[in-house]
């Protein structure tokens, strides 16, 4: 799995790389509580001769060299709740985020600051803040207060001899209902009955827009990710939450007015609402992927993903070349198990210098 072409003298830069990812993974960073991992890669930043900062929305910003030329390196600094013991095990390192976004962002800051700056080329990596709470808050601020670079990278897991071209969209639908306490023997129905009757309905739905649809990419995902229930002797509630995976060409308007047509008593409100979005794939920056990652020895594969990224905050704003890359199996995203292989981790290094050092060029 590993990069046959190592460059001279890498083993040092590579424990240091190795140092670099385990400090991040330490830091247990569920959205919102980002600051003190923020603050170790702005520091590891600043002493490997960045210009580095935290910025207004508390993201860490490193800008290596100046010129025309602009290269955006953009991954998420925080994580999903639920920490897991770090330790390195098998030739890999264990822990929350080790996957699901510290390994890539790391290999940014790592190949970046190999690179160096180059002439005519700005570098700016940034570990973005509130990815994992559909709030993208970090992104955000990227599309509002900074000016749109010539390529973008945004850092999610593919595997090092993987390029991600596109993401599926998301709409997260909150259900509530409340009604005066009855006798179960009675004939009213209870609110979690009625609430699971809306959860079938949506399913339903979807599985009959999905019957004519040719792969993943394509199909509308719901899933029922929260439902709580509870009374006071007088009334009756229940709340719900159901997401949905969104494909290109859905018409989401129509499908709100669905939902809300469905809900009868109900409250239903919805969020979180990102388009999907797909990148196109010849271009200067998909180009240097594929020769980067041929020159180490890999065999070079577009993907797209059936989740959600900040590619789907910054693809459809800018209109730019932009691709997602990071080491990693993706497979492991958010589970008790997460764990990144570290030579997986240093192919992928390799893989952005060459991708830096070829932009440059262009």
């Amino acid at each position: 799995m590993s990069d046959a072409t190592s460059p001279p003298g890498a083993a040092l830069d590579d424990r240091a790389a190795i140092e670099l990812l385990e400090a991040l993974v330490r830091h247990y960073t569920p959205s919102t509580h980002e600051a003190p991992a923020v603050e170790c890669l702005v520091a590891w930043m600043a002493r490997r001769r960045y210009e580095a900062c935290v910025d207004a929305a508390g993201n860490a910003v490193g800008n290596l060299g100046e010129g025309e030329k602009h290269l955006l390196l953009l991954g998420h600094i925080d994580t999903v709740p639920g920490e897991i013991p770090v330790r390195r095990e098998g030739g890999a390192l264990y822990g929350r985020g080790s996957v699901d976004a510290k390994g890539p962002l790391a290999a940014f800051v790592m190949a970046a600051a190999r690179v160096g700056a180059l002439p005519g080329l700005r570098v700016t990596v940034v570990g973005a803040v509130e990815e994992e709470c559909a709030i993208s808050k970090g992104a955000y601020h990227v599309v509002r207060a900074y000016p749109p670079a010539n390529w973008v990278v945004i850092g999610e897991p593919s595997g090092w001899q993987r390029i991600t071209l596109g993401y599926k969209g998301r709409l997260l639908v909150d259900y509530a209902l409340e009604q005066s306490m009855a006798h179960t023997a009675g004939q009213q129905r209870g609110v979690c009955e009625q609430a699971v009757d809306y959860w079938l309905r949506v399913a339903a739905w979807a599985e009959g827009y999905n019957r004519d649809k040719d792969g993943a990419f394509a199909t509308l995902d719901p899933s029922l990710r929260e439902i709580r229930s509870d009374c006071d002797g007088l009334a009756e509630r229940v709340t719900m939450t159901i997401g949905l995976r969104l494909p290109l060409g859905l018409d989401v308007p129509a499908l709100e007015a669905q939902l809300a047509g469905w809900a009868g008593e109900a409250r239903v409100t919805t969020r979180g609402h990102e388009l999907p979005f797909r990148a196109e794939k010849r271009n200067p920056l998909t180009s240097a992927f594929l020769a980067a990652i041929r020159a180490g020895g890999g065999h070079a594969a577009f993907v797209t993903k059936t989740g959600t990224s900040d590619m789907n905050v910054i693809g459809p704003r800018w209109e730019r070349p932009i691709v997602a890359y990071g080491p990693g199996d993706s497979s492991l995203d958010h589970t008790p198990n997460e764990h990144l292989a570290l030579d997986e981790y240093l192919a992928s290094i390799r893989v952005l210098e060459r991708v830096i050092a070829r932009l440059a060029q262009v």
